[in-house]
């Protein structure tokens, strides 16, 4: 989440260093407000939000919840975390439909906000869900808005009702009405009206929109904003709140680098959550708004949950039950790794499921640095196989190689790492089907986990101690649950009768002899 990596890293850092205090002082809790409410107004976030959150900080992380609390620094970042959530509207808030079809969805906001591409990204969403979406072109202002929004609808495979060719010509409140009779006729559930905007609020722009809201009577009314437009946001709100009204906030361009001050100002000044947020350019880079995730995101605490949901409407559970049986079986090849690697790709942006991950601010830099094209020449490379070399890797030769590179664009070294590390993840997602711990390069068994054989001699190695009659009877009790141990010991002695453990008196034979 470009937006809030610098606040995301100052708070970050803030609390790294309260970690380092067993116990918190009056003079602790001062000094990390303090930090907290530089890193606010840095990010651009108002001036009044930041007083009334740094205070109810403060009082909370002095009360005696606190300092009861066995880590008192996890309690601080617990309080930040539930403060946080608040002025990000508490709760999320979902679309409320009608009762009677169509529900109508109004957007309102500045111009270059990106209300019309947002009415693509919301009609597909809505698409997705079950939903028949009409797109209502009511700018008719802008240039090429209409065409813009034709464009948007038909990547999106929703219907654009535009009876005006706009540039200036039609009436918007009459095309606003007639698009709530064709869905009627026409059986559509929800209708989205795309308004006009201005470069900056003014008397026309408030009257059009409040005309418009008073024609169809919207069931929802949507106040897009700009993300990157930090102090300004508080008074653009505050504007439409008072000439148009609305239900909700979606944050547009949320994916930028400015600072992301105006989602921790909007919801919290005007009353009104927020409920989606478009996270890029594409259709499919946007998102229902989660206050208590987003929070997550910002503390660095990570985002799990939008990031199964991201990977379940991606991944085909049949197929992955497939691809698991092939891994078990040993079949797994490059055409199911390709496959794989598609899927990923739908799933949207690698950086952006890695960034929900929690630390991954401590990964930044390898983030910044990876390269999501890397996928798409992967891609080429293996496309640029025969069928059979991608069933049997083996095949690939020196000369076979080098004409799957030269089809590929890429080097024959390209291609010889590609090999490479698709076996090396086969055989680590064997390991792992048949339930054992996979040996990463570079790095030692997992501790706590036993990782085979070598795991096993490394971990009895540790225990060993210095006497012989207790070592060998620490060897007896770790060899006795396992019947198919071996008969032998490191001392020369058997496994008792029947391979059964040494009895007592053996033991005692044995101590005896040792001289204890």
């Amino acid at each position: 989440m470009a937006q809030f990596g610098s606040l995301s890293d100052r708070l970050t850092e803030t609390f790294r260093n309260l970690r380092t205090k067993g116990r918190l002082t009056p003079s602790d809790v001062d000094g990390t407000v303090r930090e907290i409410r530089r890193a606010l107004l840095d990010a651009d976030v108002a001036l009044e939000v930041v007083k009334a959150f740094t205070a109810a900080v403060r009082e909370r992380a002095l009360s005696d919840e606190v300092n009861r609390a066995l880590n008192p620094a996890q309690q601080v970042v617990q309080i930040v975390n539930e403060e946080l959530v608040g002025i990000l509207g508490g709760q999320q808030r979902r679309l409320e439909f009608a009762k009677r079809p169509p529900t109508v969805i109004m957007l309102a906001g500045l111009q270059g906000a990106g209300k019309t591409t947002l009415a693509g990204k919301l009609g597909k969403w809505l698409k997705k869900d079950g939903h028949t979406p009409m797109l209502v072109a009511a700018d008719l202002q802008r240039p090429n808005a209409v065409q813009q929004l034709q464009v948007v609808g038909e990547q999106a495979g929703v219907h654009v009702f535009a009876p005006e060719p706009g540039n200036g010509v039609g009436d918007p409140v009459k095309v606003a009405k007639n698009a709530i009779k064709a869905a009627v006729d026409q059986q559509y559930d929800t209708v989205i009206v795309d308004t006009a905007g201005r470069l900056g609020v003014d008397a026309e722009l408030m009257k059009q929109a409040a005309n418009i809201r008073k024609a169809v009577d919207p069931d929802e009314v949507l106040f897009v904003i700009d993300a990157m437009i930090g102090q300004d946001a508080v008074t653009t709100a505050r504007a439409f709140q008072e000439g148009v009204d609305f239900t909700g906030v979606v944050l547009s361009k949320l994916d930028g680098d400015a600072r992301g001050g105006a989602a921790l100002s909007v919801a919290s000044v005007t009353g009104r959550p927020i409920m989606f947020a478009s996270t890029g350019e594409g259709l499919d880079d946007f998102e229902p708004f989660h206050p208590d995730r987003m929070a997550s995101r910002i503390l660095d605490l990570g985002d799990i949950l939008s990031l199964i949901e991201q990977a379940q409407g991606a991944f085909d559970e049949e197929q992955a039950m497939k691809v698991a049986e092939k891994i078990a079986s040993d079949t797994f090849t490059l055409n199911d790794f390709l496959e794989q690697m598609q899927q990923l790709r739908k799933a949207g942006s690698i950086k952006g499921m890695l960034g929900m991950l929690p630390g991954a601010k401590g990964m930044r830099e390898a983030l910044d640095n990876f390269d999501e094209r890397e996928i798409i020449r992967t891609e080429a490379i293996i496309q640029s196989m025969t069928p059979q070399e991608r069933e049997l890797p083996k095949l690939l030769n020196g000369s076979r190689r080098l004409r799957i590179a030269r089809g590929a664009g890429s080097t024959v070294t390209e291609v010889n790492q590609l090999v490479n590390r698709f076996e090396q993840a086969a055989k680590m997602m064997k390991t792992v089907a048949r339930g054992g711990v996979p040996q990463m390069p570079g790095m030692g068994p997992i501790p706590g986990m036993h990782g085979g054989k070598k795991a096993q001699q490394q971990g009895s190695k540790k225990k060993k101690v210095g006497n012989p009659a207790k070592r060998a009877a620490l060897a007896a009790g770790t060899a006795a649950p396992q019947p198919q141990a071996p008969k032998g010991s490191g001392l020369g002695l058997g496994g008792g009768k029947n391979g059964k453990a040494p009895t007592e008196e053996e033991l005692a034979s044995l101590q005896k002899f040792l001289g204890r």
